[in-house]
């Protein structure tokens, strides 16, 4: 592989932590967070401005933004859902804000209860005052290889979600197996597909471990040309709306694979392990990646 440098997007704080039904405490979070960014990662989602009414675990936002230590030259971008969640977020000075739609219709509907055009057309005023602000935005877009709700996500409309996000004003599009259906021939097909409208340089990939094929996805699209991987800390996570998606991909296992391809990451990795092994035993489930239990 040619650039050996990839950049791993960490989502531990808010997706790994969405699905969580025991409501942790904002210092926790905050002490998390804090935590991420000393391992040397450089871009860490801290949190989502949703409504508490829908993902109570997240209430909190507004604390928690305010509350964690911001690095130099690390970005703490933040899910918003519409115009409200934007500016609850610039309230308290966010800089970098992240919107999502999905590639399948019947997910956007159980999801936001809106159809693929309808959530495009929301966010739409979302990014013009985010641009009219300085603010960066990033695009996550779900179900890419396959949805809960009506199986096959046709490739045609995966690319067309990412191209409009793009289009639109993302500086990066997050391609997300929300529930880890995918396999690597699958996944490279994806990317390739989606890569024909959208930069390499502009993706990101986001794999869920369901059926154990996230590590075998990235590498395909590493190989690929994809130089931007999602993952979560200890493999925390999955989505509240998808039934039977399991956790993330664990950042330190992604990390580890990254290492051992002689690619660079700029993080510490005992400290990432250590810091895995911390939230599990917050969360008071094992929820430690392979890479802590091998280690431990």
């Amino acid at each position: 592989m040619s650039d050996a440098s990839v950049r791993i997007v960490e989502v531990g704080p808010r997706d790994g932590l969405q699905n969580e039904k025991t409501i942790i405490a904002a210092v926790d979070k905050i002490n998390l967070i804090d935590r991420l960014s000393g391992c040397g990662l450089k871009s860490i989602e801290a949190t989502s401005f949703v409504s508490p009414k829908w993902v109570p675990q997240l209430a909190d936002a507004a604390e928690v933004y305010a509350g964690i230590h911001k690095r130099d030259g690390v970005s703490y971008p933040v899910l918003v859902p519409n115009e409200k969640g934007y500016d609850r977020a610039r309230e308290v000075g966010v800089t970098e804000i992240a919107v999502f739609s999905a590639a399948s219709e019947a997910f956007n509907q159980k999801n936001i209860n809106a159809s693929i055009d309808e959530s495009l057309q929301r966010f739409e005023p979302v990014v013009s005052k985010a641009k009219a602000d300085g603010v960066k935005v990033r695009g996550y877009v779900s179900t890419v290889l396959g949805c809960p709700y009506q199986g096959e996500v046709p490739l045609a409309d995966v690319v067309r979600v990412s191209k409009a996000l793009h289009d639109m004003g993302c500086y990066e599009v997050s391609l997300g197996d929300t529930i880890g259906i995918g396999t690597p021939g699958k996944a490279r097909a994806m990317l390739e597909a989606v890569a024909v409208e959208v930069p390499m340089d502009a993706l990101a990939v986001h794999f869920h471990d369901t059926r154990g094929q996230a590590l075998a996805n990235i590498l395909a699209c590493l190989e690929a040309g994809v130089r931007v991987v999602d993952s979560s800390v200890s493999g925390t996570g999955g989505c509240p709306y998808a039934k039977g998606a399991s956790g993330n991909v664990a950042s330190e296992d992604v990390v580890y694979m990254l290492h051992g391809m002689g690619m660079q990451t700029g993080v510490d990795l005992d400290a990432l392990i250590a810091t895995g092994n911390w939230l599990s035993t917050l969360l008071g489930h094992d929820t430690a990646s392979k890479v802590a239990r091998a280690a431990g």
